[in-house]
Parts: C-alpha cells; sequence; structure tokens
C-alpha cells in the first residue's frame, strides 16, 4: 500500500516506522525541516517538507494514487482540513488522530473513515492499569465503548477447568462479554478458541467486555475456589 501521513510529531513518525516495517510504502508531509530529514534518514521514508494542507504539497506527495491517509497534525482544525481534501482527492481509507472530541462529527462529515482520539484512550488505559493491575493490558474500540481485556487465570480460579461454553453460560458471567482469545501458556501461541476449549490454570484469556463491568469480569474470572 501506498500510505500518506501528515505531521512527523511523535505519532507520526511511529507510524511511518511501524508501516515501513510491514512492507508499506509511506510518504510523510510536514513543515518541520528537521523532521523530513530524520524520517528520510533514519526510517527510510518519502517526507515532503510543506503544509499537509497544501494542495501542491499534496498532490506532489502522491495523493492521487494514495491507498490510505493518516492525519496527525497538532491541531484538529488542520487535520480536519487535511481529510476534506483526501476525500476530495478519492483516498478510500482516512484515518485521523482526534484531539477533542467536539470534531467527531465534522471529520465523519469530512470523510474520516476512522477516528482515533488518542487522548482519551491513553487517560482510559492508565484509568484501567491504575484502577485494575490485574488486567494485564487492554484494547479499545469504538472509542472506549468496547474494551478488550488481557487476564490471567491463576491455578486456584474458580475457572479453571471449565470449558468456554460453561463459563459463558454461568449467570455470573457479565452480559455481553465474551472469550474471544486464549493463550494456554506464555510460550505458546494465541488462538481463537470454541465452546469446547477448556480453561487451564496459569493460561491467558482474552475479553470483550463494556467498561462499566470491568470489575464485575475481573471478580468473576479471578475468583479463587
Amino acid at each position: 500500500m501506498y500510505v500518506l501521513i501528515g505531521g512527523a510529531g511523535l505519532i507520526g513518525l511511529n507510524l511511518a516506522q511501524r508501516l515501513v516495517d510491514l512492507g508499506h510504502t509511506v510518504a510523510i508531509i510536514d513543515i518541520n525541516p528537521a523532521a523530513c530529514r530524520y524520517a528520510r534518514e533514519q526510517l527510510g521514508v518519502i517526507a515532503f517538507e510543506g503544509s499537509a494542507v497544501s494542495t501542491e504539497i499534496l498532490i506532489e506527495a502522491g495523493i492521487r494514487k494514495a491507498d490510505a491517509m493518516a492525519a496527525v497534525l497538532r491541531d484538529d482544525a488542520l487535520n480536519l482540513a487535511m481529510v476534506t481534501l483526501a476525500n476530495h482527492y478519492g483516498v478510500p481509507h482516512i484515518v485521523v488522530r482526534m484531539r477533542h472530541r467536539d470534531f467527531a462529527e465534522p471529520y465523519r462529515f469530512a470523510g474520516a473513515t476512522h477516528v482515533i482520539n488518542a487522548i482519551e484512550l491513553a487517560v482510559s488505559t492508565m484509568v484501567n492499569v491504575i484502577e485494575y493491575p490485574e488486567v494485564e493490558s487492554t484494547m479499545h474500540f469504538e472509542q472506549g465503548q468496547i474494551e478488550v481485556v488481557k487476564l490471567a487465570i491463576s491455578a486456584h480460579c474458580n475457572v479453571v477447568g471449565r470449558s468456554v461454553a460453561e463459563v459463558a453460560q454461568d449467570p455470573k458471567f457479565p452480559t455481553g462479554s465474551l472469550i474471544i482469545g486464549y493463550q494456554p501458556h506464555a510460550h505458546m501461541d494465541l488462538t481463537i478458541p470454541n465452546g469446547s476449549t477448556v480453561l487451564e490454570p496459569e493460561s491467558t484469556v482474552l475479553i470483550a467486555t463494556k467498561p462499566g463491568v470491568m470489575h464485575q469480569m475481573i471478580n468473576f474470572i479471578q475468583k479463587c475456589v
């Protein structure tokens, strides 16, 4: 894929590096000459010095042939302008980093296919780490409406020896939650479980759930027999 990134700040550069590692062709636009030089020399990406909301720069950077565009500029108004231009030039996948939630609807109206509120997600993650130290990691989807948590199952948890189907049918298992991943041991690959998968001691599960039932979920999974 040819991916165009607007903004060579911390997020833009890290995104570019990750995409290059995955084998994609990446071009980045930024007004900072030093950031562009770093992108070229250290990341090996194409870098264009100038405004990411300049039609001349965008055309030079190849926006007409871009498969995807990520707007990660320092200001929502600039990101909104870039999203609008990307939509105008027919970019099929437009991702934008949102700083203020008031821009959520304008971004979608302008043509963004994915709106990421990085600040809210970071704060939610830190809150979860503070409130629920048992959670190994948390992922957020749909602006935090759904969370996927990674939980370890000790030898004394009451779910040990029970199948995924049995756990899901337990009346104390939070409604609307689902076990979506299972890792029998730390050295084994994560798999997608089925109803007959039996939860073993010292294993790990991924569970999709609602933020409001996080504490209930942790108590249910890690309750000792």
